[in-house]
């Protein structure tokens, strides 16, 4: 007999030694990648990458300056979250991350991020993909997540890749598992006086009786086809988890095949989780199935938020505050 085996017999066990390895060597290295972007953006020293923008956008978020949604990247909103705050403070608008702003932001000395352990509701789902097509939409139950992942970014106000860089393998985690997630504020708004919508840049504010403002949000306001309302109005009334009157003819782009439709309710229905209606017609503030497009793509001429951002506006108002749509 032959000492050692044939090579065709030797190369699928090296293969899968070297596949085994590749896996430990990717795994290690997004462990390692998670514990580098993790302990950067608790690291106060840091005032750079993408540690340091993890940790700008929690603490704006928790200083009622939305980033909208937190990824840890610049961008848009990060920017108009900053000028708010940096105007809100008595500094340079820059919209900049200056060493004054980052001094005013991190008077604020809690963790950034905290631990959440999986229960058995997280893990329920169900997670399932949704059609594209409204008239399919309109055929199910309910517009419910497609992911653990989006469930919790919603949860924690975080895009999906943020969740999954800071927790290798979250798709798979059983209850009882931690995440690695925001550390948001706890607290509800204060009652605002009245709703400020700025088209020119592209957010919502919650003022005061003073004119202060109490809080301010990324958002999309209208478009070329369908402008934003300019003017004065009031909110109607809020409605929580509402279905959609899809009309295809108050759609400058909508595909001609389709009919009059009503679709579920959940947080990708198009008009997200809540609906603050205005005594416009077919005018209202609301959530969105698409968070990271919110301040970037333009809308049918409402004002869109994210679903968490929007639920905080609807909690804070009531029926008869008064709405200012302005350029």
């Amino acid at each position: 007999m032959p000492s050692t085996l044939p090579i065709h017999r030797l190369l699928p066990a090296a293969l899968a030694t070297c596949l085994l390895a590749a896996s430990g060597a990717a795994f290690a290295t997004d462990a390692a990648a998670t514990r580098t972007l993790a302990a950067s953006a608790e690291d106060r020293a840091v005032h750079e990458g993408a540690g340091a923008l993890l940790r700008a956008q929690v603490l704006l978020s928790r200083a009622r300056f939305s980033p909208g949604e937190i990824d840890a990247m610049a961008g848009s909103n990060q920017a108009r979250a900053v000028r708010g705050f940096q105007q809100a403070r008595g500094l340079d608008a820059t919209g900049t991350l200056d060493e004054a702003t980052w001094k005013a932001l991190e008077a604020d000395t809690a963790p950034v991020l905290a631990r959440h352990t999986l229960a058995d509701a997280d893990l329920a789902g169900p997670y399932t993909g949704l059609p594209d097509d409204m008239m399919e939409q309109a055929k199910l139950e309910r517009l419910g997540y497609e992911s653990l992942a989006e469930a919790l970014g919603e949860r924690f106000h975080a895009s999906p890749a943020l969740l999954r860089k800071l927790n290798p393998g979250l798709d798979g985690l059983r209850a009882g598992d931690t995440v690695v997630v925001p550390a948001l504020a706890d607290a509800p708004l204060p009652a605002a006086a009245r709703i400020v919508v700025d088209r020119s840049d592209s957010v919502l504010r919650l003022l005061d009786a003073q004119g202060g403002v109490v809080a301010q949000f990324p958002a999309s306001t209208g478009s070329e086809h369908d402008p934003l309302p300019i003017g004065e109005w009031k909110v109607v009334t809020v409605v929580e988890n509402p279905t959609f009157h899809y009309n295809p003819e108050l759609f400058w782009n909508a595909d001609p095949t389709h009919s009059k439709a009503t679709l579920p309710p959940g947080p990708n229905n198009p008009v997200g989780t809540v609906w603050i209606d205005l005594d416009k017609e077919h005018y209202g503030i609301h959530g969105t199935p698409a968070p990271e497009g919110i301040g970037k793509q333009q809308s049918n001429g409402c004002i869109r938020l994210a679903n968490w951002d929007a639920r905080m506006v609807a909690a804070a108002i009531r029926a008869g505050t008064p709405v200012t749509l302005q350029e």
